[in-house]
């Protein structure tokens, strides 16, 4: 073993001890729809008195991680988005309704005098009716207390914050300023409050957040009765830790500032939902990887048994990594590692083809040889490949938003992972076993000894395919035709997500016939619901947005035909926030195709990268038709579906073109036409063994997926297989006639046939 393979095999070996031990040790964080539970979005809306900013989103945020505290809410996520908006992830609540009315109403922070210490039997969960406006709450103890009326409000106070006072004592403390009528009532309630002894409970004034006292503070004995507090300004001490005062001047100022909230999203997934999304997937998983292991191992026997061993360490180094990131693993990102170990196949497929070609080609005179040349001839395609699909990812990321922005996280951590188990953990198998007497002996064990049974067929046939480019262009351009003609005739039918509008998803006992469920909302006053079938015993219904009490009335409705329909799943989108998404949609499918355009025409001639943008458009166009002719939805979900077939797509014309570059170089005086046209008699063989790798991991997850990944699953197969015809048959021709228009060049004749 020589020293650059020891090295490697060190490298590879330390990293997937580190990934084991972070698999074994750092749990996985699990989105929302796989562990069931709900998500709402709230947006913060100005008001005439208080402008809706960063810091009165922050405090907002403080004030509505205490009412979920008061919800007791196991592991609950609030984190800002934006400037204007929270999201609020409540794990195991399946009662939305109840968590946006909590969640939703104005910050009210008042303040009252205590009238004292109320009996143990009063009861603290609503007014007393000894005395009019009278109530029992319980402090920050737990001891209940008898309070007044409200005295005054969050608009009276001006300013609270944490102080520090090392040299007076004091220690932290919270201090409390009050402008206008509120200084004046301040001194009232505090005079009011020192008549009472020291010790007394009616010494001291009650801070009231939505029902809940955050604080009662007992006046000095330095204050006087009757005259009370006065300058608007007082200090709250005790034994405060830093973190009690900072909590305290914040919940004290969220209700200085009240900022309305409006619920723009809410998701709910049910348990069951989740958990059968997450079985669901690991059998697709399962059987997608044997099936994908065993094709690489019927083609690349000895090769191909080891890249099943690099994919289930890359299976392993994708997990840990995901787990050491604190990533959230969502329903789609899921998908997208399920997804990520049919791409992690091309580039052994890249590796194990170049290096058929340099034994059969008896230009190197060893197995090991040949496959240290292979993986040096298939970096560069390997590297463009790569970073055209973490473009995509890197887009959805920045872009997309809730569980398609998983996707694109799992997306780019497969695609690293799949770069390292190729080039580092893959050659270190490769070359050890390479190197062995045994397999030297019997070169024809390891599978790169032949070129291959599609390789020989395409050398003996030898076709011309781009003898006349524009026959395969018009073919292209009929499929292009026969699918925007969808576009026009069907329409495009937007999911919820772009529409705004709620989407509930239902079980039942036993199948139920779609148009019953639309006869009787139609009855209940809903005639604009679509309802379709969802699996065997599923229903989805889209309509526009609904009140919780009109949500209630659906299924009511769907009851009404199957007493046992439990929804498992409930999705309500703003029609502002679905405005917003639909642009975002717009906006990341044109910076994809531009960020395309731009790496392609750096990394190649422009022409190039011009020919890949077209065939991209090609894909795109007959994607949104198959939809549109299926009536199928386009969501999020298949937003990162279309994003993932430009990358695959870019991965073939990658290749091709890399070939392309690599031939030219060879030859700069061979007719660019028969270039292309060998270029793609030699990539072929990865393109089809590729496409199959990544096909049995698609229609595992398709048929094994269950309805949630279903759309997402066909979305790409159909993407795999547009995307490897355009590559070829698209980006091919164009580059070719673009090269004729601005490089014209006598033709020559090559066996009889003009290729120019």
């Amino acid at each position: 073993m020589n020293r650059s393979l020891r090295v490697r095999a060190l490298l590879a070996l330390a990293v997937l001890a580190l990934s084991l031990y972070v698999a074994v040790t750092v749990p996985i964080r699990l989105g929302l729809d796989l562990r069931g539970g709900t998500q709402i979005v709230l947006e913060t809306r100005s008001t005439p008195t208080a402008d809706a900013d960063r810091a009165a989103t922050d405090r907002t945020l403080e004030v509505l991680r205490g009412r979920i505290d008061a919800l007791g809410v196991a592991e609950p996520t609030l984190v800002r988005s934006g400037d204007h908006r929270i999201i609020v992830e409540l794990p195991g609540v399946q009662d939305p309704k109840k968590a946006a009315d909590v969640l939703g109403r104005t910050a009210q922070l008042t303040f009252h005098p205590v009238l004292g210490a109320a009996d143990e039997a009063d009861d603290t969960s609503r007014p007393l009716p000894k005395r009019p406006r009278e109530r029992v709450l319980p402090d920050e103890s737990g001891t209940p207390l008898r309070l007044g009326p409200t005295s005054l409000t969050g608009e009276d106070v001006k300013e609270a914050a944490a102080r520090f006072d090392q040299q007076g004592g004091a220690g932290w403390h919270v201090t409390v300023g009050f402008e206008g009528t509120g200084r004046a009532g301040w001194a009232d309630l505090t005079g009011e409050a020192a008549c009472r002894a020291p010790g007394d409970p009616a010494r001291r004034v009650a801070i009231v957040l939505d029902d809940k006292v955050i604080s009662s503070p007992q006046v000095d004995p330095s204050v006087t009765c009757g005259t009370g507090i006065r300058d608007g300004a007082t200090r709250i001490t005790g034994s405060f830790s830093p973190e009690e005062a900072r909590e305290l001047s914040l919940l004290i100022n969220g209700g200085a500032l009240p900022v309305p909230v409006e619920t723009v999203e809410q998701r709910t997934v049910g348990p069951t939902l989740g958990a059968q999304a997450i079985t669901a997937s690991a059998w697709a998983a399962a059987i997608g990887t044997a099936l994908t292991s065993l094709f690489i191992i019927v083609v690349y026997r000895l090769m191909g048994g080891l890249a099943a061993l690099a994919l289930a360490c890359y299976g392993l180094l994708s997990y840990a990594a995901l787990a050491a990131l604190g990533a959230t693993l969502t329903l789609p990102g899921l998908a997208g590692f399920v997804l990520a170990i049919g791409m992690a196949v091309d580039a052994n497929v890249l590796v194990f083809e170049r290096a058929r070609e340099e034994y059969a080609g008896r230009r190197r005179p060893s197995i090991r040889s040949s496959l240290a040349a292979g993986f040096r001839n298939a970096f560069s395609a390997i590297a463009d490949s790569n970073i055209t699909t973490l473009i995509a990812a890197a887009l959805l990321f920045f872009l997309a938003s809730g569980p398609v922005r998983g996707f694109g996280i799992t997306l780019g951590i497969g695609v690293l992972a799949s770069m390292f188990s190729a080039l580092v953990i893959s050659r270190v198998l490769a070359e050890f076993a390479a190197s062995r007497p045994a397999v030297r002996r019997r070169p024809r064990l390891t599978g790169i000894a032949t070129i291959g049974a599609v390789r020989e067929r395409l050398t003996r046939r030898n076709p011309l395919l781009m003898r006349r480019p524009r026959r395969w262009l018009v073919t292209s351009a009929a499929v292009l035709a026969l699918a925007g003609s969808g576009i026009v005739v069907r329409g495009v039918d937007l999911g919820v997500e772009f529409t705004g509008g709620r989407l509930i998803e239902y079980t039942t006992s036993a199948p139920v016939d779609p148009g019953r469920v639309r006869t009787a909302l139609a009855d209940a006053g809903f005639p604009r619901a679509v309802v379709q079938s969802s699996g065997d015993t599923g229903l989805t219904v889209r309509t526009d947005p609904l009140t919780d009490a009109e949500e209630a009335e659906v299924t009511g409705a769907l009851r009404g035909l199957d007493g046992r329909a439990d929804k498992v799943r409930d999705e309500l989108i703003g029609p502002s926030l679905g405005e917003e998404l639909r642009q975002g949609a717009l906006i990341a499918l044109a910076v994809a195709l531009g960020a395309q355009f731009v790496y392609l025409a750096a990394r190649f001639r422009w022409m190039l990268g011009s020919a890949a943008v077209v065939a991209l458009l090609h894909d795109v166009v007959v994607l949104l038709g198959v939809f549109a002719w299926l009536g199928k939805p386009v969501d999020g979900v298949f937003l990162a579906a279309l994003l993932t077939v430009i990358g695959y797509s870019v991965n073939d014309s990658v290749v091709l073109f890399d070939r392309v570059r690599e031939l030219t170089g060879r030859g700069p005086r061979s007719p660019f036409a028969g270039t292309v046209n060998q270029a793609i008699l030699q990539t072929l063989p990865r393109t089809v063994n590729t496409g199959m790798g990544a096909a049995f991991m698609l229609t595992a997850l398709a048929v094994l997926g269950g309805s949630s990944l279903t759309d997402f699953a066909l979305a790409l197969l159909i993407g795999l297989a547009v995307g490897t015809y355009s590559s070829v048959f698209t980006a091919s021709p164009v580059a070719i006639l673009l090269h004729r228009r601005f490089r014209p060049g006598k033709p020559s004749r090559e066996g009889g046939a003009v290729m120019e």
